[in-house]
């Protein structure tokens, strides 16, 4: 008699989460009408004491008895005021909080605290280990209210970086690349782009994204707007994409990849300095600006700003930051000072080797000479 090879079966794995109950049939009409999930499974017949069901990416095991407390489930929906007839918050009979919030809400731009800070290497900050094993530095710790974020992010031993594809629901990104390299996958940018020492980046609000690999000791600044906001994982979208599409927009803001190398210095706002354009400030409609400055060797003069974020790194060299009414700091390489509008302030004593990294938002803004 010949063998009958039967199909391989496929191994199934589920996960839930278990609920108590005290009367389950309250809480099946509440979780199968008011908050439209599935009926999957009840047991025993003559006496139901178990039920399973399932939506909105959930699987619920509510059963008689468990000794979970009830707790809090959170459902994201693109309408909540069609959801649940507009409630926000209920509580199921069985005790558990359900809270209906925005899918995909808007993006909320803090106001600015504005504050002199000034940030320096020598003073020790900590080093944490942050997202994929990268160490961060934080440059401005009040992040002016959560209006920003400036990291100084290093990785000490290269190779490939355990990233994922991901994106940032933000108004503004920068990374900035001080010292060594590092590959990154831009969606519908092509394939994998080597950012250097001097080169930047822009990451437009929502762009999918992976860290590929870096050379051993990068450093970077990274620049977010505002200083707490999401990064998602796209389990979905794989890069390269087939696409090239460098005219793309996120959100008005194209994707900028900035050559250090191939910029012209020319006048900036500031006296006694000339500073090179990233091209930030076009590519983002005025949102920001990133300005690579250093000095030409005439007067240094006091000045006020009149914008809202004002960031500055010492990238190398030396200078003196003067403030009316305060001690002069003297800065070096990997130092970092934020201005706020209306205050006086001279960058003296620059050393000829002086570079600064500029960040401002808006990306226009007036500077007063007094």
């Amino acid at each position: 008699m010949a063998a009958v090879l039967l199909p391989d079966k496929m191994t199934e794995t589920r996960a839930e989460i278990r609920l108590p109950t005290q009367e389950l049939r309250d809480d099946l009409a509440f979780f199968t009408k008011v908050l439209k999930m599935r009926l999957d499974m009840i047991y025993p017949a003559d006496n139901p004491e178990v039920a399973v069901l399932s939506g909105h990416g959930l699987r619920l095991r509510i059963e008689k008895g468990a000794a979970e407390p009830p707790g809090t489930i959170r459902i994201l929906t693109e309408d909540p005021d069609g959801f649940a007839g507009g409630q926000r918050i209920l509580t199921a009979p069985n005790g558990s909080r359900v809270e209906i919030d925005e899918l995909n809400p808007p993006l909320v731009l803090p106001i600015t605290e504005h504050a002199f800070v000034v940030r320096r290497l020598a003073d020790q900050a900590p080093w944490v280990i942050g997202r994929a094993g990268m160490l961060y530095r934080d440059l401005v710790p009040s992040r002016l209210g959560g209006a920003m974020i400036a990291s100084h992010i290093r990785i000490p031993d290269g190779g490939p970086v355990p990233d994922m594809v991901h994106f940032h629901k933000v108004g503004f990104q920068l990374i900035f690349c001080i010292k060594g390299w590092v590959d990154v996958l831009y969606e519908d940018q092509g394939g994998p782009i080597r950012l250097h020492a001097g080169d930047c980046f822009i990451q437009p609000p929502e762009i999918r994204h992976r860290v590929l690999e870096a050379s051993d000791g990068i450093e970077v600044i990274e620049i977010g707007v505002p200083a707490e906001h999401v990064t998602e994982i796209d389990h979905v979208l794989t890069l390269p994409t087939s696409q090239l599409r460098p005219e793309r927009e996120w959100q008005g803001q194209r994707f900028v990849h900035n050559v250090g190398t191939t910029g012209e210095f020319r006048p900036f706002r500031l006296p006694g300095f000339v500073a090179r354009d990233t091209t930030i400030n076009a590519n983002t409609k005025g949102v920001a600006s990133v300005m690579v400055a250093k000095p030409d060797g005439q007067e240094k003069r006091w000045t006020v700003h009149h914008g809202d974020i004002l960031f500055t790194f010492v990238m190398k060299g030396t200078m003196v930051l003067e403030g009316e009414g305060m001690e002069p700091f003297t800065l070096s390489t990997g130092d970092a000072f934020a201005i706020p509008p209306g205050f006086k302030t001279r960058y003296s004593a620059a050393s000829g080797d002086l570079e600064l990294l500029e960040v401002s938002l808006p990306g226009v803004f007036s500077t007063e000479q007094l």
